[in-house]
């Protein structure tokens, strides 16, 4: 630690913090437009000026001097500077006056207004008249994608935007051309942006030169009611924040959370907004002669009963989807016991993964802000780039840190960081087991190694025996170890973990996904709830009596026999586990349109018609119930402790082990659930998404 005087008051940091740091640790405010702190240091805005004491005869930017670059006084007293004197008073108004001469100074219409860095400066350092009396510079609008809205005039070249691009999000779509007067912030031919973390421009944007297209001249800040909850477009558990206007979604924004997702979100959590409106299931559906009709719950109610009732328990099934918060999936199973059915499961995608092994086998035990300590990673059947675009960031991070090597076994992607290739399936990790593979020796030799194990490794018919090889290679590398636990798990699923650890998974005797699409395709599993289930193999339901309870007219709906409406994830208070097992609240953010209802309450009021009414009338009581059966669920915003020994355990099992390739999940990163699949921004994105990787395939 160092100390220093900031405006007379002395401090104690680091010696590798910047001037900036170091006066904003003392509670000094500096202005900066460049400076960001997951940024690398550009220092050309010179907002951030501040005076030294006993430097040189003008001020220095404290985004670029660190505190061991300062001297001390004569008799060794702390370095000082100061942040307040008419000095640094009269260079950050002579900065502004600069950056303001060919800023076209259009608040009024800015998707920025009120939400703007260079407004609160101007507010601060801003001057009534300009010593500039030329014309100003007017610069052409890029298109660099469907999401990003350019006012390339606004731009003063802080260079965040390229800056992100290139060392967070990993790609060079942004860079800078032309010198002087001439100087742009451009793409490369004026292309799309190709990242899956792009729209995270806007926020770092200071000026209002790269604004959000879809929401451009939607909305006002001011106008907005905003709620702090969590995304649900993959596993990770982005932390967001939902702003409505009245019942409508208007934007998704990231919120911090340094465990998690830091400052970013996806462009798909980000942008999905508008397929919350569109494709709506608003009211009940029966479906006669072929076709939908509206109905009202208690028709709806009827039906189900008749052909529920006639039917023994053994032969009705439930199956969970990707979006159901623990609340949903809790009433379901409580609904499902009522019956006396054992058919259900939440494994939509067909995942090995299963409660029983322990928790400690289905979770990313490393946990994501964990990934930063490790010190190499094995990545097998997955490409977290676009299963979890947040969580792959992170491990980019890692990797320009230095001395991280990676390898990958599954499919070549371009992950944004460089890799050792060592195969497409089970015969290289076999190698790797058999120490055939140098990677082996890596992994032995690391003091935090990590396996990074993804679903397209954990939903084949020879998972089980892939899963348990995998544990013995962790257990005879040092992955898991005492005090280490790098064996992770990564979800594409907001809802598998939740669903995992209540025990949403067939009971002695019951029937699994796999198991209850081939019973209905012989026409054995008469009636069937499907709980936002689109992603199975809708085909192979024959001629069974399906139930849908979901929020849009996508793949189910099309099959379903009869639809009951339900909540989006912005519609209801609902609890979702992480990939790393970290519990998460979100409350509810607008209301559900028409007659929809929350999925809790939906088979509450099912339970009552069928003769098994559940023991909870409101959501606080089955809350109150659920935190009886599983405690840790009410312990939000934590990661419950594993047992390592339980990896052990599963390396005992066994399974024949076939050669084909491991095939990511995810095939398209834009349109992975129905509400995705109902935006049409998402849809644009996917379709630009093909194009672009055909053209770098020629």
């Amino acid at each position: 630690m160092t100390k220093i005087i900031v405006d007379g008051t002395e401090i104690e940091v680091p010696a590798e913090y910047t001037l900036l740091q170091a006066a904003e640790e003392a509670g000094a405010e500096v202005p900066r437009f460049c400076y960001h702190d997951r940024l690398s240091v550009a220092g050309n805005c010179r907002m951030c000026l501040v005076e030294v004491k006993g430097g040189p005869p003008k001020p220095a930017a404290s985004c670029a001097m660190s505190v061991r670059d300062l001297r001390p006084g004569p008799n060794g007293e702390p370095p000082e500077i100061f942040t307040n004197t008419p000095m640094v008073r009269k260079a950050r108004e002579g900065v502004m006056e600069f950056l303001l001469i060919n800023h076209p100074l259009d608040c009024p219409i800015c998707d920025q207004g009120g939400e703007c860095d260079l407004q609160d400066q101007a507010m601060a350092y801003g001057v009534d008249s300009s010593r500039f009396a030329e014309n100003k510079r007017a610069v052409e609008d890029k298109y660099i994608g469907p999401l990003v809205k350019t006012f390339m005039t606004r731009c003063i070249h802080c260079t965040r935007c390229v800056r992100f691009s290139t060392e967070v999000a990993g790609v060079t779509d942004l860079g800078m051309t032309g010198r002087g007067e001439d100087a742009e912030i451009t793409t490369y031919l004026e292309s799309a942006m190709t990242s899956e973390l792009q729209g995270n421009v806007i926020d770092l944007c200071p000026v209002g030169a790269l604004t959000s297209k879809p929401y451009a001249f939607q909305a006002r800040p001011w106008e907005l009611t905003k709620t702090e909850g969590v995304d649900v477009m993959d596993a990770v558990g982005s932390a967001i924040r939902i702003d409505t206007r009245g019942r409508e979604v208007m934007r998704i924004m990231p919120r911090l959370n340094e465990a998690v997702n830091e400052e970013w979100i996806s462009d798909k959590t980000r942008f999905i907004w508008d397929g919350l409106a569109t494709q709506r299931l608003d009211r009940p559906y029966l479906r006669e002669g072929g076709k939908l009709r509206p109905a009202s719950w208690q028709e709806a109610f009827a039906l189900i009963a008749n052909r529920v009732q006639a039917n023994s328990p053994q032969h009705v099934g439930a199956i969970g989807g990707d979006l159901a918060s623990v609340e949903d999936l809790f009433a379901l199973k409580s609904l499902m016991q009522a019956i006396g059915s054992p058919n259900y499961d939440c494994r939509q995608d067909g995942t090995v993964l299963h409660p029983r092994d322990g928790r400690a086998t289905y979770l990313f035990n490393a946990t994501i802000e964990g990934i930063e300590a490790a010190d190499a990673l094995l990545i097998i059947g997955s490409n977290p780039r676009h299963e979890a675009a947040v969580l792959n960031a992170r491990i980019r991070k890692r990797w320009r840190m230095g001395k991280f090597p990676i390898a990958v076994i599954g499919e070549q992607n371009d992950l944004t960081y460089d890799y050792d290739y060592l195969g497409a399936g089970p015969d290289s990790l076999k190698d790797l087991a058999g120490g055939k593979s140098n990677f082996a020796r890596v992994l032995a030799d690391a003091e935090r190694p990590m396996i990074l194990i993804g679903q397209g490794a954990l939903t084949r018919g020879d998972s089980a025996g892939i899963l348990a090889s995998i544990a013995q290679l962790a257990i005879d590398t040092g992955v898991v170890g005492e005090g280490w636990n790098g064996f992770s798990v990564l979800h594409t699923a907001a809802a598998r973990v939740g669903g995992l650890d209540i025990g949403f998974v067939p009971q002695d005797g019951g029937l699994n996904t796999a198991k209850m699409l081939e019973s209905a395709g012989k026409g054995e599993l008469l009636s069937l709830f499907l709980a936002g289930a689109d992603e199975i193999d809708l085909d192979a339901l024959g001629s069974s009596f399906v139930v849908y309870v979901g929020t849009h007219g996508d793949r189910a709906a099309h099959r379903a026999d009869v639809i009951l409406p339900g909540a989006a994830y912005t519609e209801k208070s609902g609890t979702y586990v992480n990939t790393e097992g970290r519990v998460q609240f979100t409350p509810r953010a607008a209301f559900p349109p028409g007659e929809a209802r929350e999925d809790w309450a939906i088979y509450r009021a099912l339970s009552q018609v069928l003769g098994v009414p559940l023991a909870f009338n409101s959501l606080d009581q089955l809350r109150a119930e659920l935190y009886s059966q599983y405690s840790h669920m009410a312990a939000i915003d934590e990661v419950a402790l594993k047992e390592s020994g339980q990896i052990e355990k599963l390396a005992r099992n066994s399974g024949a082990i076939n050669s084909d390739p491991f095939v990511s999940p995810v095939s398209d990163f834009y349109l992975t659930n129905p509400i995705a699949r109902a935006s049409k921004v998402m849809a644009e994105c996917s379709q630009l998404a093909k194009v672009q990787h055909v053209e770098a395939a020629e």
